[in-house]
Formats: structure tokens, sequence, C-alpha cells
């Protein structure tokens, strides 16, 4: 059993990414090539024509060096080494190193990221496509990532250590993994997860090599790729991108007409750039690099570069330079061959800011595609919904608005005084027509005098709704609890829940049951209910 509903009748996506989906001209100018299978020929040969053999060869060096550190699949390994040929194309989606996964949608993107490369497999099947998943083990924000949902109770690990998060230690995870251990209960998923947290984070010693493991897990036989980017060959196929941002702060340059034209059709800026768009690191430091008079400063260090001495560190030592939000775009579409990028609602809007600063680097600005979503339920919750005489889709109004709607449904007294407002209104137009053969003293005490007589009925009609609210609490309440049950703390269920959860009902069948459900090109939030 699964539906589908439109992005904008959740009420959870931003009218950019709507506006977006639903191809509004307004939109237009942001992006390059909308998401549908005939736009992805024309982005081959784009991405041919500028993707070079010398980063094709480097790229599967870097990626088959990484893998000796895993038990990587044959189907991921044929991937890597097809990398080499020019009709082979990535598909990417990329996302932090959150523990255990984080939120139940890191899975949703790369599943999603899979999903379009057998569609495009299908569609054009003398090319080669590979899913990528880029970890974002640069980022520093360790306290981002230190923790994931279980059964409404947060894990969260503790850290001393700064710097970027691919390289941080995965010690004492033992009493986290114990508590852990304690919920998951019996049975052959819940061993699976009580294996895979354990061998993931207690036989490896960062975060980078924890989440390939357990990524790869997950999805070798699927022929998934992950990258980890944070290295120095990488990094110095991007050294004149890199100098551009230094040198002429090519983001902030670049950007600045967009988010201009973004702000007159009234989007929120996703992201606002700094003058310079890099971080620094060394010594367990990733700290931002800002430009002051003629010198060239690490934040909240004692480092300090002239012009000629930054561009020697750089040249000497690319791995040192780290992208920011707004450069890490472009660094991933200058390393690898790839045609679309798949993220959530947020990633995308500040996409949409960086067409002008790829169009002045020459890197084809790729396909942008919101990743899929989904609202997992179980059939005792589709039964209690049916009892309820309510819709999956009515559980996606705020709280307030979902029990006013229930109490007008069910209220056996009615509470609409639209009637009565309109009966108002007409005894007053004669009190018009009588007024208009009077001054204008007069028309003006009758005008606020129905205006006073229309707000107090409507007053009492709001307090009327508030006396049913009262007397019909305790069905009310049975709404509530089965609303924060789909939507805990109030968020999109996604948002919040670790896939754990749903991998202990479907086990083995969780990932192919969402490919199996899935359309990335249709762009509609689904709706899906497993058999529990």
């Amino acid at each position: 059993m699964s539906d589908c509903i439109s992005y904008q009748q959740t009420q959870y996506f931003s009218d950019l990414i709507t506006d977006y989906i639903e191809k509004n001209p307004k939109v237009e100018a942001f992006y390059n090539r909308f998401p549908a299978l005939s736009s992805f020929e024309v982005q081959m040969t784009e991405k041919r024509a500028s993707f070079t053999s010398k980063n094709r060869q480097t790229l599967v060096d870097v990626l088959l060096k990484q893998y000796t550190s895993i038990a990587a699949s044959e189907a991921s390994i044929n991937n890597i080494k097809s990398l080499l040929d020019v009709d082979t194309f990535t598909v990417t989606t990329g996302h932090q190193l959150n523990l255990f996964t984080g939120p139940i949608y890191f899975i949703y993107k790369i599943v999603s990221t899979i999903k379009l490369c057998h569609q495009l497999q299908l569609q054009y099947p003398d090319k080669k496509f590979v899913p990528v998943y880029w970890m974002a083990s640069e980022d520093h924000d360790f306290d981002e990532i230190s923790f994931f949902h279980f059964q409404q109770k947060k894990y969260k690990a503790q850290h001393q250590k700064q710097g970027k998060v691919g390289t941080h230690p995965t010690e004492n995870l033992d009493e986290l993994f114990a508590e852990l251990d304690q919920e998951l209960g019996l049975g052959e998923q819940a061993n699976f997860l009580r294996k895979l947290f354990q061998k993931a984070y207690l036989y490896h010693d960062t975060y980078a090599e924890a989440t390939r493991y357990l990524v790869n897990q997950l999805f070798q036989e699927y022929g998934l790729v992950i990258l980890d980017a944070d290295e120095k060959e990488l990094k110095r196929l991007f050294i004149p991108q890199l100098k551009n941002e230094l040198l002429h702060q090519s983001v902030h340059q670049h950007t600045s007409e967009t988010i201009k034209k973004l702000q007159a059709e009234n989007y929120t800026i996703q992201v606002n750039p700094r003058e310079i768009n890099l971080f620094y690191i060394r010594d367990e430091v990733r700290e931002r690099i800002i430009y002051k008079d003629e010198t060239y400063f690490v934040n909240e260090t004692e480092w300090q570069f002239t012009k000629d001495e930054l561009i020697k560190e750089l040249e000497n030592f690319p791995e040192r330079f780290s992208p920011n939000v707004m450069t890490r775009p472009l660094y991933q579409e200058t390393i690898l061959p790839n045609l679309c990028y798949i993220g959530g609602g947020g990633e995308l809007a500040y996409w949409f800011q960086l067409k002008s600063y790829f169009q002045a680097e020459n890197i084809p600005f790729p396909i942008l595609l919101l990743r899929n979503s989904a609202l997992m339920y179980t059939k005792k919750q589709a039964k209690k919904i049916k009892n309820l005489d309510l819709q999956l889709s009515d559980f996606f109004l705020a709280h307030h608005e979902l029990a006013t709607k229930v109490t007008h449904q069910i209220s056996d007294i009615e509470i609409d005084f639209s009637a009565q407002k309109k009966y108002l209104q007409t005894q007053f137009e004669e009190l018009h027509q009588l007024a208009s053969l009077t001054d204008a003293s007069f028309k003006g005490a009758v005008a606020a005098q129905e205006h006073k007589q229309i707000k107090g009925l409507t007053h009492l009609e709001k307090r009327l709704l508030k006396a049913q609210k009262r007397k019909l609490k305790d069905y009310l309440q049975r709404v509530e609890e089965l609303q924060i049950s789909l939507f805990p703390s109030h968020l999109l269920q996604e948002r919040f829940i670790n896939f754990s959860e749903i991998y202990l009902l479907l086990g083995k069948n969780f990932i192919p049951r969402l490919l199996s459900e899935f359309d990335p090109l249709a762009l509609e939030f689904n709706l899906i209910q497993i058999e529990k």
C-alpha cells in the first residue's frame, strides 16, 4: 500500500523548492536543466567535453586506494574501474558522517541516487551510470552529527577533539552501544543492527572509516561508490579554482547578483557567502581564511601569509585547503564526471545561488534533483486513521489546524457562523442605503457598527470552537497522539527517526522496498504503508 502527495501539499517545503519542481518560470534563471530523463543526453555531452582523462585516472586511483580498507563488492569495484571510460558518469549525493546515519533521510538520499542510476541505465544502455555517496568528512561541526534517535530516545556521542569530523576518533562509544544493545531487542533484524553498529564504530578508529564501512554494508550490492574527497591528489586537481577563490573572491563576486535576483523573487537566501569561502586545515584545526590589509589570516590562530606565501602553501599542500558549503559543490563537479546532484530542499536552495559561479569557472552546472521523501506508516496506524474518518494527508497539517478540522468534523453543534454573518450583512444593507441619504458621519457610524458586530460574531465563533475542543478533549487527544507517532517532535518523520526503526520492521526488504517505491523524477512525496 503506497500513495503520493505533492510537496506543496505537505507544507514542509519552501516556496523556492515547490516553485522549482512545478517549473515556475521565476526559477528558470537559477538552474541549468530540469531533472527529466530527456535532459541527461545534453548534460552527458557537456560533461564529457569538460572532464579530462587525467581527472578520471586520479579519481580511480584514489577510490581504489580508499577501498583497500573495506570488503568491497564486485559491483562497486567494477563501477570504480568503469570511471576510466569517457562514457561513464556519476550521479552524486552527499551527506555528513552522522552517527549511525542519523535521520532516515540519509538513507533516502542514497536510495534516490541508486534508483536514478537504474532509470538512466535503461534510458541510455550504451552509457554507464555510477551512484556516488560523497562523505562530508571535512565538516567540523561534530555536534550536528553526534546523535541519532531510536524509539524516541536520543543517543549522543561525546567528544573533545576539534577539527574535521572525518578524523574524529570513535573511542568512548562502548557505553552508547551498550544502551542501544538493550533497546534493540531480539531477532534477526535486531542482531543485524547490533553487529552493524558494533563493527562500524567499535572496530574502526575514525568516523570516516566507520561511516564508509556502515554505508558499504548497506549498499554494496547496488554498486554504490563511497568517496572521501579529503585527499591531496584530488585537491591538486582543484588548485586553479582554489587560487581564484583566494586571489579574486570568486564565489562572492559571482553569486552577489544571483542573490539579489533570488531576493527580488522573495526567496529566502540559504547561505550568504563570505569574502573567502575556504578553510585552512592543520594540526586538528579547521578555520576560516580571512583577507585583510594584504595579508591572509587563519581565524582564531596565529598563522598568517602574504599572497605569495599562501600560493606556495597551496601548491605544496593543497590538502590543507578545505572548501566550505559554497565551494564544495564546485570541488565535487571538478573531480567527478557528474551529471546530477541529489539533495534536500535546503541543499538545492544554496546550489541555486551558484550557477553564475560555475559558469565563471567553466565547469558544467549539474542537474539538480530533490531527493525522495517518505512517510512510513504501519497497518495499525492506517486503521486508526480510518476509524477517525481522516486521511493520512490530514496529519501534515499543523496541530492546531488538524484539531480545528476534526472539531468541525465531529461536533454535534454547527460552529460555522457564516450564515449569521451573511444575515447581519443583509440587515445592514438597508442601513447603508439610509446612510447614503444623510451626512458622512452617520454613514461612518453605520460602517463602524457593522464591523463591530461582525467582529463580535467572529469572536463568539472562536469561543464556541474552544468550548467544543474542551468538550471533545479525549477524542482530540487520540488524534494528537497519532499525529505525534507519525511526526515525532512535530517534524517530518524522515528528519527525526533513525533507519533502524524501520529496519526492525522490514529487515532485508527495507532497501529493496524503498527502491521499488521511489521514483526520483516523479517529484512527489511518498506515503508508504508497511505491514506491521
